[in-house]
């Protein structure tokens, strides 16, 4: 492949950078754990001042209005979601500080198979409270001992002086927290400083990017700059580069690894990459979302519709980790009455520009290529009826499209068919989506247990979306382990993290099959309302903007407002 070189001035601009970020490698390696802790501390104070001014730019962007309850979703996937991080990583370096493992404040369970697994979430009173009904796991691999994960965590913090290099971050153009927990984690976790290259999305962001990264840029451990594909090409092929870190498609990916055409081709068969450095990367996928066949009430058949319609809606349907295919009990009696609730819930959510660039091409390919295809109004599409073998079953369309793919059998022979579907026909293994009711779940016991365990998945969630774990600092995002440049599917490596775990496997999210207050009524322990991700959330914008305050500046007295606001969504 042949890369568009940048003008003599433009190339100029990222030698400069570049030769910065490697004399500012020295200043990194000579800030201890105490002076990093400081800088993530100025970060998060940073972030709250700009949180606003945060939104705002994301909004405009996205085409939200000013009133727009779907600002709710820029302010829990923007400022919220580094607040928390920041916060979270600063507990790790504080434990490393001390001279204890970041493991030491977390409980150790087991999970599934022998694993090791660290309950992330909730993780102290204010986590029971505001997220109450919800938990998350990180399950290590099997055969690492409890003593191995404590002794293990921290990752590059444990020798701060050793660091290893420049890399770069090629940044997400969809969640705007995405680039800056990317440039964290390589700071932290690998000890690496970074040039973010921001997606021309999100170009919008930059100053406000810089403002909240500007304890860190001062430090010469970070700088942020544009351009095109000519610069992302000049930047990754750099030789002053050692790293490079990306969030995209795998289109993207393979094009960087090894070029595109026919040469790019031949290089991906061949396993001979064009660019001679490690890479990373969290690239999205085909997300089930499994329906295990139980006897629901018509209030939980509408409120899992709802749920399931958010997963593919949430920021217009272009979420790496969006519902993509309703995995369904063809012999469900109440599957129909479910698919009913589920096309009035694709209908009635709010309308929303199609801010991403090819989204409409992308709609009109699904339906062209699915004849059943439903147009549902507002750019919504649904394809009932996939059969084995179908396009929407390993095309990501990064879109408002979702897909339905029946599969025989009563809970226990479905459940195993749709893991075996889900790991061997879908492509990708970045997140996968499991509906369950408490009656169903109980009957199955122990082999639901084993289904979730076989389940080839970074993030699993449990009555609960996948995007909760996008959400929680401590768990792990990233694919499946096990992937390679050549056949990339979700990614390489994880990210967010915050515990510094090292190698994780993945994390199990769950949450309440009912909200409140019928949870409480059917003897579920938990308290929480509609989440405030539900599209169709009529307080989310208030709920997030408050919650956002409340994790810069952590404080009861704002706990009542929160919640008020929560219960009127």
């Amino acid at each position: 492949m042949t890369v568009s070189a940048p003008d003599t001035a433009e190339a100029a601009r990222i030698d400069r950078v570049l030769a910065e970020l490697a004399e500012g490698e020295a200043a990194w390696a000579a800030c201890g754990l105490t002076r990093r802790r400081e800088l993530l501390e100025e970060v998060h104070a940073a972030t709250g001042v700009q949180a606003r001014a945060w939104v705002e730019a994301a909004a405009g962007f996205k085409g939200l209005p000013e009133r727009s309850p779907l600002r709710g979703e820029e302010w829990t996937s923007g400022p919220y979601a580094l607040l928390t991080a920041t916060a979270a990583l600063t507990e790790t370096v504080r434990a490393l500080e001390a001279g204890r493992s970041p493991v030491d404040d977390y409980t150790l369970g087991r999970a599934p198979g022998g694993r090791v697994a660290v309950r992330v979430l909730p993780h102290g009173g204010r986590d029971r409270m505001l997220l109450n009904g919800f938990s998350a796991d990180v399950w290590m691999p099997p055969g690492v001992t409890a003593a191995e994960v404590r002794e293990r965590a921290g990752l590059g913090l444990r020798a701060p002086t050793a660091t290893t290099g420049v890399g770069v971050v090629l940044g997400a153009g969809n969640i705007t927290s995405t680039p800056l927990l990317d440039v964290l984690y390589e700071l932290y976790a690998h000890n690496r400083v970074v040039v973010l290259k921001l997606n021309p999305i999100t170009d919008p962001m930059l100053d406000v990017f810089r403002a909240v990264l500007a304890p860190l840029i001062r430090a010469g451990a970070v700088r942020v700059v544009t351009g095109g594909a000519d610069v992302g090409g000049y930047l990754v092929h750099h030789p002053r580069v050692g790293h490079v870190h990306m969030t995209g498609s795998a289109v993207t990916h393979d094009a960087i690894v090894f070029g595109t055409g026919e040469e790019g081709a031949r290089r991906r068969a061949a396993g001979t990459p064009l660019l001679d450095k490690p890479v990373t990367s969290e690239l999205g996928g085909v997300s089930p979302v499994v329906v295990v066949p139980g006897d629901w009430s018509e209030a939980d058949l509408r409120f899992q519709a709802e749920h399931v319609a958010t997963q593919r809606l949430h920021n217009g349907g272009y979420n790496c980790i969006a519902g993509q295919i309703v995995v369904i009990g063809r012999d469900w009696a109440q599957k129909d009455r479910f698919l009913a609730h589920l096309r009035a819930a694709l209908a009635a959510a709010p309308a929303r520009p199609a801010y991403y660039p090819g989204s409409d091409g992308r709609v009109e390919q699904a339906l062209a290529t699915h004849p059943g295809a439903e147009r549902l109004g507002r750019g919504r599409v649904l394809l009932p009826g996939l059969r084995p073998g179908a396009a929407a079953l390993t095309t990501e369309y990064f879109a408002p499209v979702l897909g339905v793919l029946e599969l025989p059998g009563g809970p226990r022979e479905f459940l195993d068919r749709a893991v075996g579907t889900a790991n061997d026909e879908l492509l990708g293994t970045l997140g996968a989506n499991v509906l369950a009711d408490p009656v169903t779940l109980r009957a199955l016991g122990p082999a639901f247990g084993a289904a979730i365990a076989r389940l080839r998945y970074g993030t699993v969630a449990v009555n609960a979306w996948t995007g909760l774990g996008y959400l929680t600092p401590t768990a792990t995002w990233g694919a499946y382990p096990g992937h390679t440049l050549d056949d990339v599917q979700s990614g390489i490596g994880v990210v967010h993290n915050a515990v510094l775990l090292d190698a994780p496997e993945r994390t199990v999210v769950r949450g309440p099959f009912r909200p409140a207050p019928r949870s409480v009524l059917h003897g579920e322990p938990a308290l929480s309302p509609k989440p405030p991700w539900f599209v169709g959330n009529r307080t989310a914008a208030t709920t997030a903007r408050r919650l956002t305050a409340y994790a810069a500046r952590p404080r009861w007295s704002a706990l009542p407002g929160i919640f008020a606001s929560a219960l009127r969504g």
